[in-house]
């Protein structure tokens, strides 16, 4: 009998309970011809041959896969950072980008449009765009756009229009939705997708775009220690596009423990958080079938989370199912213990960490860990964009000191 892996789908997009591609009639055309083109396109020798000299020579990979000495002191054995916040860009959104952009042009596609929270998905499609010379539209919760207002600059200098979402919470939800609704009016679109959530094939198709980052973590820990597989691998998770592609090679490696972290915001109970693997319950949200945050009449609520990237109230729908099946073990972090994190890190290691990593970070002080550890955190962004938050609570605790 064949053993399904984690990563495969059925024929409606499904992994296990979780999937699918509920979108209106209008896009139903859309979506069906973007899963033929990816199908038909990017397996080939061609596509290969234009991603990999891409990723090498424009985005800089392969990211170094950094022993953090300090850390691995702390925590008493080997703690290694794959460092995405090295990318061109500054996150691991890039990469995604970079197989996107490649197919949207193989399908004659002229006009990009985009979400985003943090900011990074926008300033990596922003940047493709201007590199392959398509127009590109970014819409952005208002509220993110006051919050990140360097990755605003860079997107408008990259040559994009960022339009704000002012409905709802006005944060990455609120943006997807304007998105989408743009996709529904310019159908002639190609709506480009910065995480794993989204209508069949996105989810599939974006993880793969990211692989890239576990398939250098094998080579690299094999390198240095002679085994390819970590005990651990530990990413944040909003969407969760850093975390699949950080998970995606170890998926059916079962000895190797899988940690997704989400934002706690105020305390997971609080009224206040992001903890969707926690809080939330099956519903349709974006186009697929995940969990989400919802009350009982299946309307959504509003997330909250320090980190733009992670201010989401549901999951993708593979990590819905690796979760809910066992295979990834969800954790969630408060915003005061991710600051606290992003400190500990900047101070230890000599690197400063986006809001989103700093989350992942500090899941370490919740897990049990033996000297016989090896652990592989994702570090999928650096903190350049989160200087003002950063500034604001290194002034607080002077103050308060």
């Amino acid at each position: 009998m064949k053993t399904v892996s984690y990563l495969e789908t059925d024929t409606l997009g499904f992994y296990g309970d979780f999937g699918g591609a509920y979108v209106p009639e209008l896009l139903r055309e859309n979506v069906e011809n973007l899963d033929r083109a990816f199908r038909s396109y990017c397996f080939t020798e061609s596509f290969e041959r234009d991603f990999t000299s891409l990723l090498n020579d424009y985005v800089g990979r392969p990211t170094p896969l950094y022993l953090a000495k300090r850390f691995s002191e702390k925590f008493g054995c080997p703690v290694y950072f794959k460092r995405e916040d090295l990318c061109h860009t500054g996150a691991h959104k890039i990469n995604n980008t970079i197989g996107q952009i490649l197919l949207a042009k193989h399908m004659g596609k002229t006009d990009i449009v985009a979400e985003t929270g943090a900011g990074q998905h926008g300033v990596a499609t922003a940047t493709v765009c201007a590199l392959m010379g398509l127009n590109c539209i970014v819409y952005m919760g208002e509220k993110d756009i006051e919050r990140q207002a360097p990755n605003v600059q860079r997107m408008k200098m990259l040559g994009a229009k960022v339009v704000p979402a002012t409905s709802g919470s006005k944060t990455l939800k609120d943006a997807t939705n304007e998105a989408i609704r743009h996709w529904i009016n310019h159908t002639d679109a190609y709506y480009l997708i910065g995480s794993v959530v989204g209508p069949h094939p996105y989810p599939e198709m974006v993880a793969y775009f990211q692989s890239v980052i576990s398939k250098e973590i094998g080579d690299q820990l094999i390198a240095k220690t002679g085994n390819r597989n970590p005990t651990k691998v530990i990413a944040c998770v909003g969407g969760g596009s850093n975390a699949a592609g950080a998970f995606y090679h170890y998926y059916d490696q079962p000895e190797v423990e899988l940690i997704a972290v989400e934002a706690a915001g105020l305390g997971i109970h609080s009224g206040k958080s992001a903890a969707t693997s926690v809080l939330g319950s099956p519903g349709v949200l974006h186009g697929s079938f995940t969990l989400l945050m919802q009350d009982l009449g299946g309307q959504v609520i509003e997330p909250h989370s320090i980190s733009a990237g992670l201010d989401y109230p549901g999951i993708g729908p593979l990590h819905a199912h690796t979760i809910s099946t066992g295979r990834t073990k969800s954790f969630a972090v408060t915003d005061e213990e991710a600051l606290e994190a992003a400190l500990e890190c900047s101070r230890l290691e000599g690197i400063i960490p986006a809001l989103e990593s700093a989350h992942a970070l500090a899941v370490l002080h919740q897990i049990a860990l033996t000297p016989n550890d090896c652990v592989i955190i994702n570090l999928s962004g650096r903190g350049d964009k989160d200087m003002n938050t950063y500034q604001s609570e290194i002034q607080l605790q002077t103050d308060e000191s």
